[in-house]
């Protein structure tokens, strides 16, 4: 079993295959799945296509996406309220480590962050320590006996 890296509760994400780097995201141990910000969503002939972020974001590139590997999940946010949203996997580099994770498509552009990153991609993967700060190593803490 490889080791579990530690990660702070912001970390900076990077697509590699959307040419996406270093976006901050919100790792949320109370969140079962993680969830990206998209726009203009559609699917046409069942292949699935959207932008990552909008032209109001610093990380938006203009790139169209479309996937045809996709499902539908019903959604429930902590307010008790459900919605449908389309789920899609990604490359995806974490505190150095590259991983497939699966991302739910949402309007995030009034959330503080763009990425919000829950249990099923940290389980078996990453441990967080909520005083660190992002993509900086652990200090060795020193016991006094």
């Amino acid at each position: 079993m490889d080791k579990l890296i530690h990660i702070g509760k912001v970390e900076y994400l990077s697509l590699p295959n959307e040419s996406i780097r270093r976006v901050p995201a919100k790792i949320d141990t109370g969140a079962d799945i993680s969830a990206i910000w998209a726009s203009k969503i559609s699917v046409k002939d069942n292949e699935l296509s959207f932008y990552l972020f909008d032209k109001t974001s610093k990380y938006f590139t203009g790139k169209r996406i479309k996937v045809s590997d996709y499902e539908v999940k019903t959604i429930k946010n902590s307010f008790g309220h459900s919605e449908n949203r389309y789920k899609v996997q990604f490359k995806t580099i974490v505190a150095g480590k590259t991983i497939r994770a699966s991302f739910t498509l949402a309007n995030r552009s009034k959330n503080r962050y763009p990425i919000l990153v829950g249990r099923r991609t940290l389980h078996g993967k990453f441990v967080v320590d909520v005083t660190r700060k992002p993509n900086k190593p652990i200090k060795k803490i020193k016991v006094e006996k």
